[in-house]
């Protein structure tokens, strides 16, 4: 692709924040988190539409929604225009992710821990069939609570699926609490070890490091740690729990513009 990652999220956190607030939606800081790592997989790498085989992203994530919405419209997958209708009744792009109407994403999700069951039969077929390509999950570290993501890690290393990688959005927070009061998850890098993943963990707003990681050559299946600020780049939003579900009003959204627009 060739896209310069970085203009691609500062746009995507300005559309993001418009669109949640448009739509009095939740789940930006969510958005905001995951950004930077939608921005590097869908900057650097031509993402195929459904029924193709190729490199694909499944955003298991699927209630970070504004901002996969956001990131695909800024890398050309999807209308800018489109991003207007977020959240308004009979809009094609909806609080959560769904792949209806949007046919680079390969999954609709927000149900948390089907992703990356999906993904692992998406990349064995590959493997069967002699095909290139890979398949990009993105997770929520939340989401790492579901059995079924551990289940799919096991077979996924007994299978040596090396055209199948992991990006988990490690911010630390989620719906209610932190994730470690929630349930610990530490050392996660070690679990991911343990299950005969490649395992790396790197800066989840860095994009040389985001790159380097996520397109490294493996044998494995390979998970890349990411790790997060949830509500990053708007200060009053930054490992602030109740971003998780608040929606922005129109003073924090001028407010938060002050701060993000001065970059583009």
């Amino acid at each position: 692709m060739g896209l310069d990652s970085e203009k691609v999220a500062r746009k995507a956190r300005i559309s993001s924040l418009l669109m949640c607030q448009r739509s009095s939606s939740s789940h930006i800081a969510s958005s905001l988190s995951v950004i930077d790592i939608l921005s590097v997989i869908a900057s650097e790498v031509q993402l195929v539409e459904q029924g193709e085989l190729g490199n694909e992203l499944i955003v298991s994530k699927g209630h970070a929604a504004a901002g996969v919405y956001a990131v695909l419209a800024h890398t050309g997958y999807l209308s800018i225009s489109e991003l207007e209708n977020y959240g308004k009744d009979g809009a094609i792009l909806g609080g959560h992710v769904t792949n209806k109407f949007v046919k680079v994403l390969q999954l609709s999700t927000g149900s948390l821990g089907h992703g990356l069951p999906f993904a692992l039969g998406r990349a064995l077929s590959r493997k069967l069939a002699g095909v290139d390509g890979n398949s990009y999950v993105v997770l929520s570290d939340g989401e790492c609570d579901e059995g079924s993501n551990w289940e799919a890690a096991l077979l996924a290393s007994h299978l040596g699926l090396n055209n199948l990688s992991i990006i988990i959005d490690r911010n630390f927070l989620q719906s209610l609490a932190s994730t470690e009061d929630t349930v610990s998850l530490e050392s996660l890098s070690a679990k991911w070890d343990a299950f005969n993943w490649d395992v790396e963990t790197c800066d989840g707003h860095d994009h040389a490091a985001l790159t380097s990681a996520i397109f490294r050559n493996s044998t494995k299946p390979k998970v890349t740690i990411a790790n997060t600020t949830k509500g990053y780049g708007v200060s009053f939003m930054e490992n602030r729990i109740e971003w998780h579900y608040r929606s922005p009003s129109l003073k924090d959204l001028q407010i938060a513009l002050s701060e993000l627009q001065p970059e583009l």
